[in-house]
């Protein structure tokens, strides 16, 4: 689906007009929406818009991270938008000039459809052009980005709380939650070296009002990249934490289990001496020889056991 909207000279708008028509004299800019494109239509992007086919490429194949290309008369830009819940993520392309913006991505995004009512809506920001349009889309997918971070935060926080849940469940979500970090922050920080190379770039210098929109973005992710990497350090010790009982108490039951083995080691020598079948063996003629060895036997026994408690080692 393909869906336009113009801005004339008189500031008013005009939306669904045909490609044809967008190059008309009255029109000062406009954008072009591509919503789940088919083959004949993002064969457009070429045809009529006659992209460079090394973006093309990039718009037909999501294997991009977020970054920005500058190609002569437009500026390229992959962003990615993220699902919350999911930390699923979808690419959204953008083609920026002088007097058009081009959207393109494969599934509808709330994000495209939330900017493309608040352009509309808004007459006085419509005359900073384009780069407002990029400004608008780009801010509502960065603030998508810290429902997913709190959701991380809210998982973290309960996986501390839960002390009573066995170490081998805390260590699986614990490593399933800093999987999830990590693919977060696979978006985040791309895009943070993204807006700060904009920044850094004239065609934004140029425009001071803009600049402020973009460094507020900017900040945003700043602020996203610290909490990634404090709670990316948090789940770090909690691993600590949790492999080091893990390991205690691996510990502490092979203590137990080898002074338990330890103590019944002369009991079974002593049981395995009279179990020879020797005629002639001292005391197996005796009366009271199989209580004296029994006799013996819980003496050795509790004679070790005690020594080993006195040394701490049954603690």
């Amino acid at each position: 689906m393909i869906r336009t909207l113009a801005v004339k000279a008189d500031g008013t708008l005009e939306r669904d007009l045909p490609l044809e028509q967008l190059d008309r004299a009255d029109i000062s800019w406009y954008w072009v929406d591509f919503e789940a494109p088919n083959k004949d239509e993002s064969a457009l992007l070429h045809d009529h818009f006659h992209f460079h086919p090394l973006a093309i490429e990039d718009c037909l194949h999501f294997l991009q991270r977020p970054k920005l290309d500058l190609y002569e008369g437009y500026q390229f830009y992959v962003l990615h938008s993220l699902n919350p819940d999911t930390l699923k993520t979808e690419e959204l392309d953008l083609f920026v000039g002088d007097r058009y913006v081009v959207s393109f991505h494969f599934s509808r995004l709330n994000e495209i459809d939330s900017a493309w009512e608040a352009v509309s809506a808004d007459t006085q920001s419509i005359q900073l052009g384009p780069m407002h349009v990029l400004y608008s889309v780009m801010d509502r997918i960065v603030d998508q980005y810290f429902p997913a971070m709190y959701n991380l935060e809210d998982r973290i926080n309960e996986l501390d709380d839960g002390t009573n849940r066995p170490h081998r469940v805390i260590t699986r979500r614990l490593f399933r939650i800093r999987s999830d970090m990590l693919a977060l922050r696979k978006t985040i920080v791309p895009t943070s070296e993204m807006l700060y190379r904009m920044l850094n770039m004239d065609f934004l210098k140029e425009t001071k009002r803009l600049k402020l929109y973009f460094t507020d973005i900017y900040d945003h992710l700043l602020k996203l990249t610290a909490m990634i990497e404090a709670n990316r350090e948090l789940t770090s010790d909690m691993r600590d934490h949790y492999m080091s009982i893990k390991a205690d108490r691996m510990n502490s039951i092979m203590l137990t289990l080898t002074v338990f083995t330890v103590i019944f080691m002369p009991l079974t020598f002593i049981a395995g001496i009279y179990g020879m079948n020797f005629e002639y063996m001292p005391e197996l003629k005796w009366r009271y020889g199989y209580f004296a060895v029994l006799g013996l036997m819980a003496t050795v026994g509790v004679s070790m056991y005690i020594w080993f408690k006195k040394k701490g080692w049954l603690e």
